[in-house]
């Protein structure tokens, strides 16, 4: 694999922080949006399921092929491409809500969707050869600045709901800004990170064999149903929160939005405290806690009565799942032979949870409420929970980016 850095790395990582926040900007304004684009578009709370349902089509779609074309024309390449498809897929979005078309949200949507996946691995990528040219643990405050941007986003989407900006005028503005930073920002980008020499067909088929191997995997399969249990919390918050509060404790858009920016704050501080917590207490003991306050912050969502002790719920909603992904697919990661198969087997599986999530939920919302149906992700987060210690570090681990402990 080639790189290209330099003395230049520590410019590379500080765009980095700033192409890592911009998805997430996008990502939350459209969330803080939702129930404004589902009485626009007059939808049922399943039709919503089935347009979140696209989104998720296309993400798992761009991360299964992502990894070869990065591949074959490096991680700048791909970073540039899928944040313009981002930004086409969010007009597209707009221009479909604008003229109340669901065939043309669904279509942004897909768009939407496989730029956002093929942006999320093609960063990371990036952040990790910036990281290893640093010597430094970066990826965890990359995706802090992740949530940092979803943060933004729903600050952004409670300011367009209370000046009641049109959502094409609100989605267009944003579009543009993202437009101008990459390509300024892109340019600073190695231009070979992730680029690999072509593969003999005797690789090709050790790879492929390796790859299907780590499914057979006891570890890698139960850090996966974690990773799947905490991603399926996460991803309902980032699909349905606004509408959960707005159906389910009769607020109004606006408050919506806002509790969606507790949720986001909550993650932005779990993901940025995380790398500390995980050095003085271990995986197992943090991603125990985790699972704990997510639970109690679902039981508060779902049985609190009162909008206030659901917002309650959802700041420890957000905490309890802030560090499941990133640090599962660490734990995936911690064999140097074969960790990229693994880190790819646990987050197909995280990804699983957000293409079956959606539809599962508008359905079940649609029949029981969508309160209701919060209690299949209740259940996803108990079994996270006695899943944790399948992320406990290998002894033999060389590589691990936090230290022994349990």
């Amino acid at each position: 694999m080639k790189s290209s850095y330099n003395q230049n790395a520590r410019i590379v990582r500080n765009f980095l922080f700033l192409l890592f926040a911009l998805p997430g900007v996008i990502f939350a304004s459209w969330v803080s949006r939702t129930p404004d684009v589902r009485d626009l578009l007059q939808v049922s709370t399943a039709g919503m399921g089935i347009l979140i349902f696209a989104l998720a089509t296309g993400s798992l779609a761009a991360l299964l092929l992502a990894g070869s074309i990065i591949a074959r024309k490096g991680a700048r390449f791909v970073i540039f491409i899928s944040s313009f498809m981002i930004v086409t897929g969010f007009l597209t979005i707009g221009i479909g809500t604008a003229t109340t078309t669901v065939a043309v949200v669904t279509g942004g949507l897909l768009l939407f969707g496989f730029g956002f996946g093929a942006a999320e691995v093609a960063l990371n990528v990036e952040g990790a050869a910036v990281e290893k040219e640093m010597n430094r643990t970066l990826l965890p405050a990359f995706h802090g600045f992740f949530s940092v941007g979803t943060l933004v986003g729903a600050i952004l989407g409670v300011g367009a709901l209370a000046i009641h900006l049109p959502i094409l005028l609100h989605f267009s503005i944003l579009a543009l800004l993202m437009a101008v930073i990459v390509i300024y920002a892109v340019r600073y980008l190695p231009e070979g990170t992730g680029r690999e020499q072509k593969e003999t067909a005797d690789q090709k088929r050790f790879n492929l064999k390796q790859q299907f191997a780590v499914w057979k995997e006891k570890r890698t399969l139960f850090i996966g149903i974690m990773v799947l249990g905490m991603a399926f919390a996460e991803g309902s918050a980032n699909d349905w929160l606004p509408l959960i509060m707005v159906d389910g404790y009769s607020v109004s858009a606006l408050e919506g939005s806002f509790i969606y920016g507790l949720f986001v704050t909550a993650m932005t501080i779990g993901r940025f405290a995380g790398g500390s917590l995980l050095d003085r207490y271990g995986r197992v003991r943090v991603l125990s806690a985790c699972a704990i306050s997510a639970i109690l912050g679902l039981v508060f969502v779902i049985w609190g009565q009162h909008y206030l002790v659901a917002s309650a719920g959802v700041l420890l909603w957000g905490f309890g799942v802030s560090l499941g992904f990133p640090v599962g697919l660490s734990a995936a990661g911690d064999e140097p032979r074969g960790a990229a198969a693994r880190v790819s087997a646990v987050a197909t599986m995280g990804y699983l949870a957000s293409l079956v999530g959606p539809p599962v939920l508008g359905f079940l919302g649609e029949h029981f409420g969508l309160l209701r149906a919060m209690i299949v992700v209740l259940i996803g987060i108990v079994v996270s929970g006695f899943l944790t210690r399948s992320a406990k570090p290998l002894r033999n681990s060389e590589n691990s980016l936090y230290d022994m402990k349990g």
